[in-house]
């Protein structure tokens, strides 16, 4: 395989609730990790998570796992700046597809960095961006 890019949830899940992947994403995530290749994880994701537990949506704790697993230089998971590249890529989202901006943006930095995109969103999956599930 290679590297890949985790959706927002599909992090969390992977880091605190692993049961929550399906197995292909499960599988996925373990075989990038081993193979030591990178998960990368987008950083308006970081930004998304910080806004969800502030709303009281996400508990903290689900926030400092990430931080500690992104830290930890054993860990595959890293993230991926927003830089200009991704947005000017997300003019190749539709907005009629995928509304939610975060969701552009991850989906703008798969297809910037040519790799497939982690993710359940049903509106990301038939947006012209390859995913797994």
């Amino acid at each position: 395989m290679g590297a890949v890019i985790s959706d927002t949830h599909a992090a969390v899940w992977y880091i605190v609730e692993p049961q929550n992947l399906s197995a292909v994403a499960r599988s996925l995530f373990e075989q990038t990790a081993l193979a030591g290749e990178f998960i990368y994880v987008s950083a308006i994701s970081m930004v998304e998570i910080s806004y969800l537990v502030e709303k009281g949506r996400l508990s903290p704790i689900v926030l400092q796992r990430l931080l500690i697993a992104l830290y930890d230089v054993n860990s595959a998971l890293t993230i991926f700046p927003l830089d200009l590249n991704i947005a000017l890529a997300v003019k190749q989202i539709s907005r009629s597809s995928v509304p939610d901006m975060p969701d552009r943006i991850i989906a703008a930095t798969a297809l910037h960095l040519n790799l497939p995109l982690i993710t359940r969103d049903r509106k990301i999956q038939t947006a012209g961006v390859q995913t797994i599930w």
